[in-house]
């Protein structure tokens, strides 16, 4: 498989660019991989890259975006940050990954038994971790269920779970409320911003639109 080049990123739609991420986790499941020479990608983008997603996940190491998925080297622009929210440096890489490079798609990428959401849910504090995991806290209180504290901590995976699910949900009502630039994409059917969840027990990819 060659990277991708200016004319079959202009070819890409977002829905083209989903159902590529969904074939290459099927892929991944199956312990297959698309034929690849890396090395010979090395060579095709090291005057230009022409990526057709952008994907923000956590900083978990068993969650590579790009392994998931299944991509290789110039394929996906990456971004990694723990518990995969946005800040405003992470939404300027965004719109420069869309507006400028022309990426089709944006994927919020959370993932099962989460550490950093864990964190959040058990109120953890150290270092600038502290400042780091508030931003995660409003998933934490959007989730009603269960009302008995003792069962609101990283002990209840399925409590950990659903806040990860809601941070993705609320990541992405902050990614087109506080960038003009990706809400008029998407308002244009320029872009498409998508949800998703990865399973660290199967390597499944569920799209949480």
């Amino acid at each position: 498989m060659k990277a991708h080049t200016r004319e079959t990123q202009a070819t890409m739609t977002p829905q083209k660019a989903l159902q590529y991420l969904k074939e290459g986790n099927q892929r991944f499941q199956n312990n297959l991989k698309a034929n690849r020479n890396l090395l010979e990608q090395v060579n095709d983008t090291s005057d230009g890259q022409f990526p057709f997603a952008t994907i923000l996940s956590c900083i978990d190491s068993r969650v590579s975006a790009e392994l998931v998925f299944d991509q290789g080297l110039g394929d996906i622009f990456s971004v990694r940050i723990a518990g995969n929210f946005v800040n405003e440096d992470i939404l300027g890489s965004m719109e420069f990954a869309s507006k400028l490079a022309g990426t089709k798609l944006i994927v919020v990428l959370g993932h099962t038994s989460c550490g950093a959401i864990k964190g959040a849910c058990d109120d953890a504090k150290m270092g600038n971790l502290t400042t780091m995991l508030e931003k995660i806290k409003p998933a934490v209180h959007a989730v009603k269920l269960p009302k008995e504290e003792a069962q609101r901590n990283s002990k209840n995976l399925d409590f950990v779970d659903a806040v990860a699910e809601k941070n993705v949900s609320i990541t992405i009502d902050k990614i087109r409320s506080l960038s003009p630039v990706l809400k008029e994409m998407e308002d244009n059917n320029e872009i498409d911003i998508v949800g998703a969840m990865y399973d660290i027990n199967t390597g499944a990819v569920s799209f949480i639109a």
